[in-house]
């Protein structure tokens, strides 16, 4: 073995051991590797930094901005809104709906944008219909990475491993060339996942509301002229019907109904008092061009002038907890809101929930006379820069921060989702490349004005762009060092007269293996050349073997840790390691077998 060959082979493992271990995080590691292939001289410093400029990272970088795109310009909340639907359904058929809606969109938006979406909705459903949450979440997870595995721009491996196969010669992948493939295998999970999400654990505890033992919040709105739920009765107003906001006042010329009847009309200046979740009144108010505390809108106009609207955009809301020997407690909202809280101002309150503070109590109360307690929550509205200041005041906790969101034009999300649409047909049809097409429909995202760069810098997930970077050029050493033909000599060796289903068995199972531990990425960086000189040492189509690498890089079941959409439900605490070993493990070896079996009749 030439010392060059050993040299690769050394970074190579140095390389899989920093990644299982994470020592280090994964951008950082890429510099390292492009700085030891510069030092061993395994590469020029010219094709130690070619990773930047490749085209497939390009492409990455370019769809991670169309999805931050399409998420600002209400697109995502769409998607939302539409697959809320699915509710409907009896639970026996939540999972393959739940998969075949989460595939269908991972084939063509990000994969883990797919599942944080599905994270927030699965979470609200559950809460809601009392439902586990855990008997979804992993079965979504797993059908966004099958369906990811459907198309070339499906997910980043896809298109990682067809530049890779390029450098090498290799004519380049259509768009659906491989589709039919992945769609067996996307049939074969949900069958798998459908029957064994009955073994899933449950959730400890499904009522969210019972665990923290706290109501929903109170907030009062105004019904404005331009509001849509004017002339609506009560059982018209759809968040109301959907039970995301109860009715628990009506306020007109300052008299009071009480829980108001479902016949009641609203009307042009009708105060409603509300009790609902944070995300639920920020999405009503919005939607249906309501007022909320009309009195600290007015101050804010005066203050800012209309045309500030920097001044009023850095506003945020603040979840605060009064603990005991807070100042606050024993006083009332409209006491609170007239003391000085550094520059934040109570919008809405959360009581704790007890057997004093029923929803039929809380009605016949004014919600400005409601008095604070220990353990209650207070909805405070203030602007980003002065939250240090809550510091200041004694025996509360600052829970949660949320954004401060204004509804988006329906125009906005119909421009966003036409040049979504128009960057895959022009994709799809091969008149552009995924490149030219990704690029261009930043471009026009740019043109239309439905997304800015300085917003971009900040939200884009740097650490995948440099992980690819650095990746692709140990690749290129393998290359150059003639390591990729070392280790297809030795495999063709030992498998010369093996027969094919072998052969591709055993790469398809080395593949999923290694993606287990460290980023699928990296995986399929490190083996793609190696499946391409084992098929030509073996005289057999290479195609085959390309996408034994492409779906087995993919397909990481097996370990929280391969992938991040697996990472992310493994976050939330509802599972642990033995249900991603045990579940994900047979799912890794059905298709492994369905693999082997499939990509072997493709020879």
């Amino acid at each position: 073995m030439e010392t060059s060959i050993l040299l690769v082979f050394i970074l190579i493992g140095v390389t899989v051991v920093l990644f299982v271990t994470e020592f280090f995080p994964v951008d950082k590691i890429a510099f390292f590797i492009i700085a030891a292939l510069i030092v061993s001289q395994l590469t020029t410093a010219e094709e130690a930094i070619s990773g930047f400029s490749n085209p497939a990272v390009i492409t990455i970088l370019a769809l991670m901005i169309l999805a931050v795109a399409l998420e600002d310009n209400g697109v995502i909340e769409w998607l939302t809104q539409l697959i809320k639907k699915l509710k409907i359904l009896p639970l026996i058929l939540l999972t393959p709906a739940f998969m075949i809606v989460s595939a269908t969109i991972s084939s063509f938006i990000s994969t883990t944008a797919v599942v944080i979406i599905f994270l927030k909705i699965v979470s609200q459903l559950a809460e809601r219909y009392n439902f586990s949450a855990t008997k979804l979440l992993m079965p979504i997870s797993f059908a966004g990475i099958l369906g990811g595995s459907c198309t070339l721009m499906g997910t980043s491996t896809n298109l990682i491993v067809n530049a890779v196969a390029q450098q090498a010669g290799v004519a380049s992948f259509s768009f659906f060339e491989f589709t039919w493939y992945g769609l067996i295998f996307l049939a074969v999970g949900i069958v798998f996942m459908s029957v064994a999400s009955h073994f899933l654990p449950k959730d400890k505890n499904t009522d969210l509301q019972t665990t923290y033992d706290i109501e929903s919040y109170i907030f009062t709105v105004k019904v404005s002229e331009t509001s849509d739920l004017k002339g609506k009765s009560i059982s018209e107003v759809q968040f109301i019907s959907e039970e995301l906001a109860t009715p628990l006042k009506l306020i007109r010329d300052k008299k009071v109904i009480n829980a108001p009847g479902k016949y009641i009309e609203i009307k042009t200046g009708d105060n409603l008092v509300l009790m609902s979740s944070f995300e639920h009144i920020n999405t009503i108010v919005q939607q249906h061009d309501l007022i909320i505390n009309e009195k600290r809108r007015e101050s804010q106009k005066n203050t800012f002038g209309d045309g500030d609207i920097a001044a009023q955009s850095d506003m945020t809301y603040i979840e605060l907890l009064i603990l005991p020997g807070s100042h606050l407690i024993g006083n009332t909202l409209k006491k609170i809101r007239k003391m000085s809280l550094n520059g934040a101002y109570p919008i809405a309150i959360k009581k704790r929930k007890n057997l004093r503070n029923t929803t039929e109590r809380l009605i016949r109360k004014n919600i400005k006379d409601i008095r604070i307690k220990p353990g209650d929550r207070l909805l405070i509205e203030l602007q980003e820069q002065h939250i240090n200041k809550l510091r200041a005041i004694d025996n509360v906790a600052i829970l949660n921060q949320h954004d401060y969101s204004r509804q988006t034009p329906k125009r906005r999300k119909i421009t966003a989702l036409l040049i979504l649409l128009g960057v895959i047909g022009l994709a799809s049809s091969s008149f552009l490349s995924i490149l030219s097409a990704s690029v261009l429909g930043v471009a026009a995202m740019l043109l239309f004005r439905l997304i800015s760069l300085e917003n971009i810098y900040h939200r884009i997930n740097w650490q995948i762009i440099f992980l690819l970077a650095g990746m692709i050029p140990l690749g290129i050493a393998m290359s150059n060092s003639g390591a990729d033909l070392w280790i297809s000599d030795q495999l063709q060796n030992l498998l010369i007269n093996q027969p094919s289903y072998v052969v591709i068995g055993l790469l398809l199972g080395i593949t999923m293996i290694l993606s287990g531990f460290i980023s699928n990425n990296a995986t399929a960086i490190i083996l793609t050349p190696v499946a391409i000189g084992l098929a030509a040492g073996l005289n057999l189509e290479v195609k085959p073997f390309i996408l034994a690498v492409l779906f087995g890089a993919n397909f990481s079941f097996f370990t929280p840790v391969g992938y991040q959409t697996n990472t992310l439900i493994y976050g939330t605490g509802l599972y642990k390691f033995k249900h991603f070993l045990v579940i994900g493990g047979l799912l890794t070896i059905v298709l492994w077998v369905c693999g082997t079996v499939i990509l072997t009749k493709a020879l």
